[in-house]
């Protein structure tokens, strides 16, 4: 049993996670949100999991840091300076950082992996994505992580070979190019599908999101797993060992 703290408690995620550690079987160490002291949730707790705002993960990796308590952060929208600073706490202190915490995604990444390193460039690489209305960041950090482990397969710098926002007349697709389509509309959890299309035959790896509580589920796990690991950093492939 895992005192679990929750930075961001009162989003929605922040309400599922409270309902994934009662059905794990854990204690609910509490919450802290904007303004709130981070430092004091991050004593009473034996791992912390971050669903708040970029903008907030500075001050919440050194909090973590500052008494040694593991941290999982299922924040999106993260940009280069964020993940330096995701390296440099995990120096000290064990982070898993993620854009997706379902059990679901963490499998079909690794089978995007797979399949990019098998089919050659011939092979185009399309990665599409739809959420609720009220998302604000896009391509998501799930279609990201997708686009990642696609990039990992083929051995090429995904933000080099990046395709997205397409619209007028943009010319022919680059060759090798992945690319990104985001859809935004009603209360969707989350789809994400990875699109291999050659010549004359197309390989598509779906994964739908019904409800939220899939990633607080899936949050749980890794806070369970990152408990007693060395200081690093680590990702959900780790948990399901991939």
């Amino acid at each position: 049993m895992a005192k679990i703290g929750i930075i961001g408690s009162e989003g929605r995620m922040g309400h599922a996670l409270m309902q994934a550690i009662a059905d794990a079987g854990h204690d609910y160490a509490g919450g802290v949100d904007k303004g709130g002291d981070v430092t004091a949730l991050a004593q009473a707790s034996d791992v912390l999991v971050d669903f708040s705002a970029p903008a907030a993960l500075g001050e919440n990796l050194e909090a973590a840091t500052a008494v040694a308590t593991p941290l999982v952060i299922g924040t999106t929208g993260l940009d280069l300076s964020h993940h330096a600073a995701i390296d440099s706490a995990a120096l000290s202190i064990a982070v898993l950082q993620t854009g997706n915490t379902s059990l679901g995604v963490t499998l079909l990444a690794h089978l995007v992996r797979e399949a990019a390193k098998r089919l050659d460039d011939h092979w185009d690489i399309e990665i599409v994505e739809m959420h609720h209305r009220m998302k604000v960041d896009a391509p998501s950090g799930t279609a990201q992580l997708l686009g990642q482990a696609a990039a990992e397969g083929r051995q090429i710098d995904l933000a080099a070979n990046t395709e997205s926002g397409r619209d007028g007349h943009t010319g022919a697709r680059a060759k090798g190019a992945i690319g990104f389509a985001a859809l935004r509309g009603g209360s969707v959890a989350g789809d994400h599908s990875v699109i291999f299309a050659g010549d004359e035959e197309r390989l598509t790896l779906t994964h739908l999101a019904e409800d939220r509580m899939i990633f607080a589920r899936g949050a749980v796990k890794a806070a369970d797993w990152l408990l007693g690991k060395q200081a690093g950093r680590y990702a959900m492939q780790d948990v399901l060992g991939l």
